[in-house]
Parts: structure tokens; C-alpha cells; sequence
């Protein structure tokens, strides 16, 4: 009996060890922004923020600023930047909005954004602007607006 009361308690024990709090994901290190060239003058970037605060923008057409610029961000800004993009965050892998089945209907010559998060899984999101507009406006706006979180409306902005 006093065996049969052990192993019934050392089965219990063993259930409780296996069952702990969920792992915590890995933090994401950095997250790039990418814009892409439309029919007409949209400012083409590219711009890389570490959650260390580092930064780095490269203006390469109409931009404010052409070529590599480096800057820093708070931990508040590089949060926000994060929470911005956080709802369309794929769980791993690559979700594009410019081709069937996720975009059904297209207007042309629209930019497009590449947003890529360096974590485990390597996120990437690819939206192009003219992707069925009305269905998809609030991912649109919340992808355009994004990047107001970062020190880099001058880099931005052609003068």
C-alpha cells in the first residue's frame, strides 16, 4: 500500500514539473521598414531600428535625406514603432499582400512596405498599397503611420 501511495504521488509530482508557465518569446532585436517605389514621387527607404536603440535609415529616392543616416531611439519610441506594426505581425514566416489570394482586387502603381521583425521565426510582411483598398485601409493607414513613432520625419520629408 505505502508503494501504491509513492507512486502515485511521485506520478502527481512529475505532472506538476512538466506543466510550468508558457516559455516567454524571445524579444524581437530589430525591426526593418521598407518602402517601395510607386508611379510618382514616394519617398523610397529603407529603415532598420534595434531594440538596443541604434537606428539606421537609408534614403534612396525622394527623401529628405539620400544615403545611409544614422540615429537613435528611446525605448518608449522603439515600443511604439513595435505596437504599431504588432497587429499585423505575421506568427512566423512570410504573409504577402500583393498577390491572390490576399489581394483580390489591385490598383496600380501604388508603393508597397516590407517589414521585417529579427526574432525566432523571422516575420515578414509584404503589403502593397493598391492591395483592395477599402477592405484593408485601417492595415494601410496603421502600416503609412508607423514610422511617425521614429526620430526620422526630416530624413523623410524632401525639402
Amino acid at each position: 500500500m505505502l508503494r501504491k501511495v509513492f507512486v502515485i504521488a511521485a506520478s502527481l509530482l512529475a505532472g506538476c514539473a512538466s506543466t510550468g508557465p508558457a516559455p516567454v518569446p524571445a524579444p524581437i532585436r530589430a525591426i526593418t521598414y521598407e518602402t517601395g517605389a510607386c508611379f510618382g514621387t514616394c519617398p523610397v527607404y529603407s529603415v532598420t531600428v534595434s531594440s538596443d536603440g541604434a537606428g539606421r535609415f537609408e534614403g534612396r529616392r525622394f527623401t529628405g535625406a539620400t544615403g545611409p543616416q544614422s540615429f537613435t531611439v528611446t525605448p518608449a519610441q522603439f515600443a511604439a514603432f513595435e505596437a504599431a506594426l504588432a497587429p499585423y505581425r505575421p506568427k512566423s514566416g512570410e504573409v504577402d499582400y500583393s498577390a491572390p489570394p490576399l489581394c483580390g482586387r489591385m490598383a496600380t502603381d501604388m508603393p508597397s512596405v516590407d517589414v521585417r521583425w529579427d526574432e525566432p521565426g523571422r516575420a515578414h510582411l509584404h503589403y502593397y498599397y493598391g492591395c483592395d483598398r477599402e477592405k484593408y485601409a485601417v492595415m494601410a493607414d496603421a502600416l503609412r503611420h508607423a514610422v511617425d513613432a521614429l526620430p526620422i520625419a526630416a530624413f523623410i520629408r524632401a525639402p
